[in-house]
């Protein structure tokens, strides 16, 4: 047993709180100093917010596809007139009101949490300091507290977990009213009428399909050949159908080169810093989006969602040895230790892979190690991952870009969803599961679902890869009819006769 007793965690993410905990109960004296409030971004501007937004606009959707299908009537319907067009509508205001009273409510809660297991909280920015490793092999963290004043801990360990900020482009800088970075739209109190999202992966993605469920004209600019590159092509397609037929507009193989704000007064363009920037001048303003082939857009609003830059800067990271990469994220292993001995890091910062429960992974395994205890390194290959579009899209294991590169061989089918009888009742058309098993033994190593709640369904995916279960396995299992899970053991079935099939070939 490695006697580490002093742990220091920069960041109150789920990285950091999560390590915390752990350490704690391991009988470590923690600190950690952050500077927004626990719960990190995750649970004040990303994860937590985003999803309660989403979830109303799921609401939304879900009533305005299917409502008639289900035989459900409304007064409006037969008044024929605008309010008729529109079943139900929002309360931006409300809904922001309430994503940032349950954000709140959410980070009070980690805090007692933590507090309870013992660790000291200090509010403010952390910097590794000295240079190096003391004598006595321990690092030091200087702290800064919101009233400027300073004080340094000695730590046998360090845990940096600093998370990430919104990228910004030189021509497009968010000014908080009309040009919004995706940490300002919960400060919106009435529905932007004509939305311009700035990025298609996951963020843009997720929030242009919940305001456009909300009542907003959504135009998507994307500088690929589809909206979400990154993801499982078919999951993609189906998606950017869905939108095209809600009627939003997807712009691809488009860059956004400026974003500017123009009075609908003056037709003068204004920055965030001109006289007439403030909440009193915005009456009637647009933003005009200058696209890469020199068209320029126009909208009320523009989000922009072009990445994450990790939040490394100005901590002495470089100058403690601890290696970064090109993009500035810091380089970790799978136990989550640096290239300094005694520093380790979790989330985002390090670009691992960018999901809250990754994060969380991350620190309790910097714990685990740092303290002696038991460890499992981190398996990529057993994360389950979801976006939270409506479909949804829910992931893991290895994919079709793994297969199609040589990286796994693995057989696949793909069953679409419009054939199980639970969303056949539903009124649900879009979506299918998939599933990727190995030729010979036919061991599930990855699967996709798309369909509403994609993110519960991708559960007993999830147990096959990280148990090493075969097709024969799933398929063998009871699921309840009707459901939509029977999609997933009617999917093994299927691929378990592919398999043997190719196999005699």
């Amino acid at each position: 047993m490695v006697h580490v007793t002093r742990i220091v965690i920069i960041g109150g993410g789920p990285g950091g709180y999560e390590a915390a905990l752990v350490a704690a109960q391991l009988g470590a004296e923690v600190t950690i100093v952050d500077r927004d409030g626990l719960g990190g971004a995750a649970v004040l501007s990303d994860c937590v917010p985003s999803k309660t937004l989403i979830a109303t606009a799921e609401v939304m959707t879900g009533f305005d596809a299917s409502y008639r299908e289900l035989g459900i009537t409304l007064a409006c319907d037969d008044q024929g007139d605008e309010a008729g067009r529109r079943a139900i509508s929002v309360d931006l205001g409300k809904v922001n009101r309430r994503v940032k009273r349950l954000a709140i409510a959410q980070s009070h809660d980690i805090t007692q949490s933590v507090t309870r297991a013992g660790v000291t909280v200090l509010r403010g920015t952390g910097r590794l300091g000295g240079g190096g490793q003391a004598v006595d092999g321990s690092r030091e963290v200087v702290v800064t507290a919101v009233d400027g004043s300073t004080q340094s801990l000695r730590a046998d360990a360090v845990l940096v977990a600093t998370g990430v900020h919104p990228r910004e482009a030189p021509d497009a800088r968010p000014d908080g009213e009309r040009i919004l970075n995706w940490k300002q739209v919960y400060d919106l109190e009435e529905l932007p009428r004509e939305l311009i999202v700035v990025g298609s992966g996951v963020t843009g993605a997720e929030f242009a399909g919940a305001y456009q469920a909300l009542g907003s004209k959504v135009t998507l600019v994307s500088s690929r050949d589809r909206v979400l590159p990154g993801e499982d092509p078919d999951a993609a397609e189906v998606l950017e159908d869905v939108f095209r037929r809600r009627g939003m507009n997807v712009m691809s193989r488009l860059r956004a080169e400026a974003v500017k704000v123009v009075s609908a007064r003056t037709d003068v363009a204004e920055g965030p810093s001109s006289p007439k920037a403030g909440k009193e001048g915005r009456v009637g303003d647009r933003v005009e989006v200058t696209l890469s082939d020199g068209r320029v857009i126009s909208g009320t609003h523009c989000l922009i969602a072009i990445g994450a830059i990790p939040n490394t800067e100005g901590m002495g990271l470089e100058e403690a040895g601890v290696k970064l990469n090109d993009w500035g994220q810091i380089v970790v292993d799978r136990v989550s230790r640096t290239s300094a001995p005694g520093v380790y890091a979790a989330g985002d910062c390090t670009g691992v892979f960018m999901l809250a429960s990754v994060a969380a992974m991350q620190g309790r395994i910097a714990m685990y190690h740092a303290l002696g205890d038991a460890v499992q390194p981190l398996n990529l290959k057993t994360i389950a991952s979801n976006i939270f579009t409506d479909p949804e899209i829910a992931t893991v294991g290895y994919t079709a870009a793994d297969v199609s590169c040589g990286k796994m061989d693995a057989v696949e089918i793909k069953l679409p969803l419009r054939g199980n009888p639970r969303a056949k009742m539903q009124g649900i058309r879009d979506g299918f599961v998939k599933l990727f098993c190995r030729p010979g033994t036919g061991i599930v190593v990855g699967g996709v679902v798309v369909a509403p709640r994609a993110s519960e369904l991708i559960h007993s995916i999830s147990l096959a890869v990280d148990n090493n279960l075969t097709v024969e396995q799933v398929a063998g299992a009871f699921t309840v009819y009707p459901s939509l899970s029977g999609s997933t053991a009617e999917a093994a079935r299927q691929l378990h006769i592919r398999k043997r099939a190719e196999s005699e070939s």
